[in-house]
């Protein structure tokens, strides 16, 4: 590493600047607009492909995910965490974790080469195993990536991070949007994820001055990985509970019912996604800084919580009235079987952003083993349900079975961290039930409206600005009567953001 790379990241290090509170905010509203703005994009190839493209297509795609999700999963190093987590300086780390990193890519690329013709056994899908074989290239291209990227979150440099990733979103989706028209086939899907991670590394690079170099200190792996293997346990049972449903439904009732209920999930838990994801980036940085004072953690806390639920129950209402309309409107005829689902899994995306408030308090004080029990907890419920309520109702049933875990666990995510950040129970109550009430008198207000105005494009929008707007009055007379604070908490988000 040579002097002038210390020196900048020493100069990153070191910076002064705002308060924590003020950074914290400023990076959630950059990761807040990259992530809107990524799914507007998302969205729209969603739409654009799913007429294209047939549901056969999108099984086939979501085989190939699967499978290259579950190589990743298990080689999971926890080594981008861990340098997240460090207080001390963590620049002797870098080359280390990066020269890990790509040994892993091609290793994982190499496995699922050779490894392609039995999974797509597996799946009983031989047209998947050339995809499977042409997208091991997407892990290669995302472990040449500058390992200084993790700067972007630690330091919650997320104006930087938003150019990084945005860069890709926007070749992923030009390029399969223009090859879907001129293949009509999954290989569109296949040539956008690679072009967004090439276009990604090569701006990893540009962005940063840090230039990483092969290299390997024993000691210091040794360190990470002290840290990150909770982290690949954790994953590893995250990946059984989030995409153990897929493989199944791949396995037990074919690509194109695996198709239907990606596209279902997609829809239905991409706001409940990005919030996670927002989350995820924004607050687990901030409460490591946080994790030697209690009080500031759980105020930090409770203020994550309070936005995230007043987004979160907003957003799964208007999904669970509209979700006929949007896929009748917007998708088609062909796609309506994937309404019941869409409603079930509303509230699985739900569930998952308030315990992804709870998750990131684990990782920031240095205790990752109780996520990892959670999961088992969690995976267990799956398990033992997955197969009677599949058998009896197809994916609706499966669907079932998600939200079912999912809501089990986070029970326990509830419990364990009222208890680190010693938080008063009706506090926290309060914190979820005001947005619920609220959240459900839009959905009746709706439902009303429906039977009145009658469905179609127009109807369609009025119903959102109508339920928007009814959820802010409804905000607004909470703040007043039972002192919610959520005005306030508005207020101090955008005076932070004009000091930026």
């Amino acid at each position: 590493m040579n002097f002038r790379n210390k020196k900048e990241i020493v100069k990153r290090l070191l910076k002064p600047g705002n308060s924590l509170g003020e950074r914290t905010i400023k990076g959630g509203f950059w990761v807040f607009s990259l992530r809107i703005v990524n799914r507007l994009f998302q969205l729209t190839r969603t739409i654009i492909l799913a007429r294209l493209l047939s549901p056969h297509d999108f099984g086939l795609f979501g085989i190939a995910l699967l499978t290259l999700s579950a190589l990743d999963t298990f080689s999971q190093t926890g080594f981008r965490q861990a340098l997240i987590q460090k207080k001390e300086d963590t620049k002797p780390y870098l080359d280390t974790a990066w020269t890990v990193g790509i040994i892993r890519g091609f290793l994982i690329a190499a496995i699922l080469f050779f490894a392609a013709p039995y999974a797509a056994t597996f799946f009983k899908a031989p047209s998947a195993e050339p995809i499977l074989r042409v997208i091991g290239l997407a892990i290669i291209l995302q472990s040449l990536t500058n390992i200084a990227v993790i700067y972007f979150e630690k330091e919650l440099e997320f104006n930087k991070y938003f150019t990084y990733q945005f860069a890709g979103t926007i070749v992923d989706v030009t390029v399969a949007i223009s090859a879907a028209f001129l293949l009509r086939s999954v290989w569109a899907l296949v040539f956008g994820l690679l072009a967004g991670n090439l276009v990604r590394c090569i701006a990893s690079y540009l962005i940063d001055t840090y230039r990483p170099r092969l290299y390997f200190d024993f000691p210091k792996a040794k360190d990470l990985i002290e840290y990150g293997k909770w982290i690949l346990g954790s994953s590893i049972l995250i990946f059984l509970v989030t995409q153990g449903d897929s493989i199944f439904v791949g396995k037990l009732l074919g690509v194109t019912m695996l198709g239907f209920y990606q596209i279902a999930y997609r829809i239905s838990n991409m706001p409940a996604t990005e919030i996670t994801h927002i989350i995820s980036q924004v607050t687990f940085p901030a409460y490591s800084k946080l994790q030697d004072s209690i009080y500031k953690l759980r105020k930090a806390y409770l203020k994550v919580l309070q936005v995230t639920a007043f987004l979160s129950f907003l957003i799964a209402g208007l999904i669970f009235i509209l979700a006929p309309d949007f896929t009748k409107i917007f998708l088609g005829e062909r796609w309506m079987p994937i309404v019941p689902v869409m409603r079930v899994l509303v509230f699985v995306g739900l569930v998952r952003s308030i315990a992804a408030t709870a998750g990131f308090i684990f990782y920031a004080v240095g205790k990752p083993k109780i996520d990892t029990k959670l999961q088992i907890v969690r995976l267990l419920v799956m398990v033992f349900l997955i197969y009677p309520l599949t058998i009896k109702w197809g994916i609706l049933g499966l669907s079932t079975t998600v939200f079912l875990s999912i809501f089990i666990s986070t029970i326990g995510f509830s419990f364990y961290v009222i208890k680190i950040t010693r938080c008063e129970i009706k506090d926290f109550s309060k914190t979820l039930a005001i947005p619920l009430i609220n959240g459900g008198i839009v959905i009746l207000f709706i439902y009303v409206l429906k039977i009145i105005a009658g469905n179609g494009m127009w109807q369609f929008i009025m119903f959102i600005c109508t339920g928007v707007l009814t959820y802010f009055i409804m905000a607004y007379l909470t703040d007043k009567f039972l002192k919610y604070k959520m005005q306030a908490l508005i207020k101090e988000t955008f005076q932070s953001l004009r000091s930026a």
